[in-house]
């Protein structure tokens, strides 16, 4: 079975639509979609001084600062002119924004997620520029650093209390979790798109797109101060993550209504077998 079409992320179940707002936004975004719609039309005709102007009216409204009580501002990528990304975030709580069309879109998701996600993307960033300030930039980013670069990427998060989904996703037992216990997913579990690279990915969505997940209590009060929590410089690591091909989630793609959707070994890959050597995760 093919993976869908972009259109079948429009309707696909599930998709979410904000009052007034006259368009259907697909669930993945759900985390962005009210501050999404207010910028996406300036965003789809290139008005993209005019979206990032709006994007910072509404983190000031909200009073967005960083990790280290910065107000954070979507700022033009030569603030930041020769110093390390992270650390220049963390230091000015400016924020290079593109605001041409290459890599424009990426930056727009990144706003979007400062402003849904302000305590989580804070925290990342204080542990970004915590090593750098501990080790330099260097050749390469480290343990730690590629654990939160992966996650502010590509993070998703799962609300769930249900032990049994909790580990059954661990463990990538996929048609347990998506096909046999399908209506229990849907009913004790929701998904939420944290990384700003997924996001834009989305856009086109593709059938191997894939997230790396972290399971919180679905309970939690405040999803955003929870996630914070998770996001430290002892719990960060490779294994901190599940992967989670994110059109598999019930009611995200029409296509995975049909079973075989999920017999594609490529995407849904099984876990690795004790001993064996270590696969690559995905990263598409």
């Amino acid at each position: 079975m093919g993976a869908g079409t972009a259109a079948d992320a429009a309707i696909a179940p599930g998709a979410s639509r904000s009052a007034g707002a006259g368009a259907a936004l697909a669930p993945w975004f759900e985390p962005v979609a009210a501050d999404y719609l207010a910028v996406r039309g300036d965003a789809e005709q290139g008005r993209w001084d005019r979206a990032i102007e709006r994007l910072n009216r509404i983190a000031a409204e909200r009073s967005l600062r960083n990790a280290n009580g910065r107000r954070v501002v979507f700022a033009a990528p030569d603030a930041a002119a020769g110093a390390p990304y992270e650390l220049h975030v963390w230091q000015s709580g400016e924020v290079p924004t593109r605001r041409c069309e290459k890599g424009a879109w990426h930056d727009l998701f990144n706003a979007l997620a400062w402003l849904a996600f302000p305590r989580a993307k804070g925290q990342l960033n204080r542990v970004q520029a915590a090593a750098i300030e501990r080790d330099g930039v260097g050749p390469r980013r480290g343990g730690l650093r590629d654990a939160a670069t992966l996650f502010d990427e590509s993070g998703a998060i799962v609300l769930t209390r249900n032990a049994g989904i909790a580990a059954a996703l661990r463990e990538r037992r996929w048609h347990e979790l998506f096909v046999a216990a399908r209506a229990r997913f849907a009913a004790d579990a929701r998904v939420l798109v944290f990384g700003h690279a997924l996001l834009d990915k989305l856009r086109a969505p593709y059938k191997a797109a894939c997230a790396h997940a972290l399971v919180i209590d679905g309970e939690a009060n405040d999803v955003d101060a929870a996630l914070a929590a998770r996001l430290g410089a002892n719990t960060l690591g490779a294994g901190a993550f599940t992967p989670l091909p994110v059109l598999g989630v019930p009611g995200w793609w029409r296509a995975n209504e049909d079973a075989t959707f999920y017999d594609d070994a490529a995407v849904f890959r099984a876990a690795r077998k004790m001993g064996q050597q270590a696969e690559d995760e995905w990263t598409s």
